[in-house]
């Protein structure tokens, strides 16, 4: 081998051991520049920091819980405010609703306050650069650098103001921004903004001050709920006018500058009066304060099925009939139109003054007394137990251990199903209930949504004296079941919100009965004697035709009627919320009268004509009375009351009635002529009083009446 080649050999080796192995080029892999290390780092750092500041704010979240401590306001179906709730001492913190705020207003806030509120992030860099600048400048500070977003924190999270403060509202600011969007943060500082007095949020202060929802504000009132939160007590316009006065002034001067107002609109708001302030309304105090402690936490306005011009005329009626009834006694109304089961109305005592007035009594357990006896015949009618003209056995009855009588404590014989609904004979009742079983009837009733709570209920089976009231009720499951009644035998719960009530009408409920015994039923409680000075419904040109039924609980203790009239189910009840006895209140004398003047007061259209088909007569009214007694004067009977839509020759009138032949009316003396096309008489009064009628016969024989005409 010749040295050159021996040469090459050696230069090869030694260039195959510098080489580098694939694996160490990779793991030592190409170098970085100095920039591009940089930008490592800074990664790294941001990333750093993020992760720092996520942990702290995590581990020290701003505290919501004063905003969250704050009160939706229930509306009713039309939007009249109902009621909403104080928060701690005493404070109305209302919770702001921008959807139900002017917007004018929104604008004018945000452009006065915090300008740029819409760019930045919670702390605005361009009003801190400007108030240090204007400190550092004149040696005090001129104007601040506070957002919106800090105003909140600082209302969420109060503290002294200093300048360690003021670097924590930033940093809760910077929070709440990331939490919450522009309009939540917007709809917060409007909950929370003090204005004066125990006053909290924009919708406190414009239905305190101006008596309305801030839906609508005049420009002079949206300068003033500007300048409150600033001072609220040296500005309170009931307390120091003067003051409110030049906040305001400087409200309008700064809208005409910014451009958000002209001078003469400047100037005629200026010259508008100052507010007082007027107590917050409390209509529906049980059920508005139901539902708004049971609405979801950051819900501003609760929509409720009630009628607030309903309410406010049945709540001067229950308590009229609460103080009728003694002091101890308190009273209690429902309202449910049957179409979507919304609760029109809910007055659930007699008056926050009286004893127990501040207890729901419609959410009370009560006995209900015979107010169940319908549905155990509109079972047995729908099981083919009986029909509504079975003949049945009112007599002395032992039933085992069970041995019921009538309230009047007199037995009538043989009777039909019909009269003994219609005079609620407790016998038939219970035999009737033997036949469909109380288990059933209590299964039933399950079915439907009811509870019925039972003595005992753990230890003894279901008796028969749940035909009688053995039973535990509320007022509402008593409404369920009579709107099943007036809606062809379905039962669905009650609607308390208009959202539920459209999904109640859509949707398919539990049938309870067919609707041929639901109608049934109808028809038999339609025919129940009225109150003592009412008349019955079939009677009265266009009158409401109600189908009614009451109830009387052992000892007197519960008084209930309930009723079924023009779509619409009324309940009523009078007794003591402490559950004791009284004398003689029974439910025909005590909670029937309140039931037709709630009916009156509710003007509803009639439901359903009466039946038409013949019917066989009871047996005591087989034969005619003897006619040499003279005429029988039916309606209107002597010493009634009667209140009529209308007065003068236009108004509908009232069908006169009475018994005999040739019959002549008499009004005051003056005869009144028949009507030309039905035949019948027909009296039209003039005015409100007190008039004598007469009628009188072929044979010149008479009856008198004096009655009481109410407008």
């Amino acid at each position: 081998m010749t040295v050159e080649a021996v040469e090459a050999l050696a230069n090869e080796d030694i260039g195959r051991r510098r080489k580098p192995s694939p694996s160490r080029r990779f793991a030592s892999g190409p170098s970085l520049s100095l920039r591009e290390r940089g930008l490592v780092i800074g990664l790294i750092a941001f990333l750093s920091f993020e992760v720092v500041v996520l942990t702290l704010d995590a581990l020290f979240p701003p505290d919501l819980s004063r905003g969250q401590r704050s009160s939706p306001v229930v509306l009713d179906r039309r939007g009249a405010w109902l009621r909403a709730l104080p928060v701690e001492n005493g404070r109305w913190r209302i919770r702001a609703d921008l959807k139900r705020t002017d917007p004018a207003f929104l604008r004018r806030l945000v452009a006065i306050e915090d300008a740029r509120f819409w760019r930045h992030g919670g702390v605005d860099p361009l009003a801190v650069v400007r108030a240090g600048g204007s400190a550092a400048l004149r040696g005090r500070i001129v104007s601040g650098a506070s957002t919106l977003s800090m105003q909140t924190a600082r209302l969420l999270e109060p503290r002294p103001r200093t300048l360690g403060a003021k670097l924590i509202e930033m940093i809760r600011a910077v929070q709440l921004e990331a939490r919450y969007s522009k309009r939540e943060i917007l709809a917060l500082y409007l909950t929370l903004a003090p204005y004066g007095g125990n006053l909290e949020g924009v919708r406190a202060a414009s239905l305190s001050y101006f008596g309305h929802e801030p839906e609508t504000l005049t420009l002079g009132e949206q300068a003033l709920l500007i300048a409150l939160p600033q001072a609220p007590e040296a500005r309170r316009p009931d307390r120091r006018p003067s003051a409110a006065r030049d906040a305001r002034r400087l409200v309008l001067q700064r809208m005409v500058a910014a451009g958000l107002a002209t001078r003469a609109e400047a100037a005629e708001a200026d010259a508008e009066p100052l507010p007082g302030r007027a107590p917050f309304p409390a209509l529906a105090w049980h059920a508005a304060g139901e539902l708004a402690r049971a609405a979801p936490t950051g819900q501003a306005t609760v929509v409720s099925t009630l009628d607030a011009t309903l309410q406010s005329r049945l709540e001067p009626l229950a308590a009229a009939y609460a103080r009728e009834q003694g002091a101890e006694a308190t009273a209690a109304i429902m309202v449910v139109e049957i179409r979507g089961r919304g609760v029109r109305a809910l007055v659930g005592s007699g008056g926050l003054t009286r004893p127990g007035g501040w207890i729901d009594m419609t959410r009370a357990l009560r006995s209900p007394g015979s107010a169940l006896k319908p549905f155990i015949y509109a079972f047995a009618f729908d099981d083919g137990i009986a029909a509504p003209d079975t003949e049945m056995q009112d007599v002395a009855t032992r039933f085992n251990d069970y041995q019921p009588e009538d309230f009047d404590r007199v037995f009538r014989g043989k009777v039909t199903a019909r009269e003994a609904l219609s005079h609620s004979l407790n016998v038939p009742a219970v035999a009737m209930m033997e036949r469909i079983g109380p288990a059933s009837f209590l299964a039933r009733m399950e079915s439907a949504g009811v509870d019925l709570h039972l003595p005992d209920a753990r230890t003894r089976a279901p008796g028969l004296a749940l035909a009688l009231g053995g039973e535990g009720i509320t007022l509402r499951d008593v409404a369920v079941l009579y709107c099943a009644l007036g809606d062809e035998g379905i039962a669905r719960p009650l609607a308390w919100t208009e959202a539920d009530a459209a999904r109640r009408e859509r949707g398919r409920g539990a049938r309870l009965v067919r609707p041929a015994a639901a109608r049934q039923v109808l028809d038999i409680l339609r025919d129940a004697p009225a109150p003592k000075g009412r008349i019955p419904g079939a009677l009265t040109l266009g009158g409401p035709g109600m189908a009614y039924k009451t109830g009387t609980s052992y000892g007197f203790r519960d008084a209930v009627a309930a009723g079924v009239v023009g779509g619409y189910v009324i309940v009523v009840w009078t007794g003591r919320a402490d559950g004791g006895a009284r004398g003689g209140f029974t439910g025909r004398e005590a909670a029937l009268p309140m039931l037709f003047d709630a009916a009156d007061i509710l003007a509803a259209p009639r439901a359903a004509p009466p039946p038409i088909a013949p019917r066989g007569a009871p047996g005591a009214l087989t034969a005619l009375e003897r006619p040499d007694r003279g005429p029988n004067l039916i309606f209107p009977p002597d010493g009634a009351t009667v209140q009529v839509e209308a007065f003068g020759p236009a108004s509908r009138g009232l069908v006169l009635a009475a018994g005999g032949e040739g019959l002549r009316w008499y009004v005051e003396g003056q005869p009144l002529a028949p009507d030309p096309v039905s035949g019948r008489t027909i009296w039209r009064p003039a005015a409100a009083g007190f008039y004598a009628l007469t009628v009188v016969d072929a044979q010149g024989r008479e009856a008198r009446a004096k009655v009481r005409i109410k407008g």
